[in-house]
């Protein structure tokens, strides 16, 4: 496996007016952290990831800090090089590749909500002592419960709290633009399953979140050529749902949790809704796994 320089394989991305996204990985053959597995290349640079900024004249918000300092600095950098002389952050989950370079703006405000906050004051030790570590671990320094209105420049932004993926989640919604930035409550091919005990609440904040104005959604787990071409479409809140049932229904059925990923999701990859991409095989025979164990709990 080659393993290029953090950063150096990133590429910028321009997917919808005054939003950029920064996108790494899907390269194929290659690892950047090391061959044994990691969070860095096996939860996110292998799956490919995206981070987004948005920008108007001198100020920007960015929608989490990538998957290492390099990165981070990067996306500083760009902006910086554009003019931007206010920066915000806003995270949308406590998982480490969302954080990972939150030290990079550790002197701008970071804001998240509440559970998420506590998900990292809690977690410390372990994401400080982790493969990679992230040392310091920056915390937020701006709190908030349920939502949360801002602007960047004229532009305004709705932050929302939900519970999928993970218990702490937020969105994004740019409102005017019929924009939402996601995070891993939807991804490209399949949800990554983090807390398979709550896949049923999860369920009910996706289709919450079905009953939002949006017309497009940037996740940050996804294939750069849709997220270049301006994001995905709603079928996306679909899909994931559909994944989620029958991932429920493998509790009941053993001939359907022996599936792989391509036949277990034949319907969703036929729709367009989402791609097949190999790698999420993985992913998809850790989720069942997950998801049977917590049923025997």
């Amino acid at each position: 496996m080659t393993k290029p320089p953090l950063g150096s394989t990133m590429r910028l991305v321009r997917p919808a007016p005054n939003v950029l996204g920064f996108y790494d990985g899907r390269v194929e053959g290659v690892r950047i952290w090391s061959d044994e597995p990691n969070w860095l290349d096996d939860g996110a640079y292998t799956l490919g990831v995206c981070t987004y900024a948005i920008v108007d004249g001198s100020q920007a918000l960015v929608y989490d800090t990538h998957i290492s300092l390099p990165h981070a600095r990067f996306i500083r950098r760009t902006l910086e090089e554009m003019g931007v002389t206010s920066i915000r952050v806003v995270l949308s989950h406590w998982h480490d590749d969302h954080i990972a370079g939150n030290e990079a703006f550790e002197d701008c405000e970071i804001i998240a909500n509440t559970l998420t906050a506590s998900a990292l004051e809690r977690g410390r030790a372990d994401i400080e002592g982790g493969n990679p570590p992230i040392k310091p671990l920056v915390l937020p320094n701006r709190t908030f419960e349920n939502s949360l209105s801002l602007a960047v420049g004229t532009i305004p932004i709705e932050l929302r709290q939900v519970e999928i993926h993970s218990h702490d989640g937020t969105v994004l919604l740019m409102p005017d633009a019929g924009l939402l930035l996601a995070g891993d409550t939807l991804e490209d091919s399949i949800t990554y399953v983090s807390e398979p005990e709550r896949l049923g609440e999860h369920l009910i904040d996706l289709e919450r979140m079905a009953g939002w104005h949006f017309d497009r959604i940037l996740p940050n787990h996804g294939s750069v050529q849709a997220i270049e071409a301006g994001g995905y479409d709603r079928s996306l809140i679909a899909a994931t749902q559909a994944y989620v049932r029958k991932l429920l229904a493998c509790r009941q059925d053993p001939d359907l949790a022996k599936q792989d990923l391509r036949t277990f999701g034949a319907e969703m990859f036929a729709t367009t809704a989402v791609e097949y991409f190999a790698p999420y095989e993985t992913v998809h025979r850790q989720n069942v796994e997950a998801v049977i164990a917590a049923n025997g709990q």
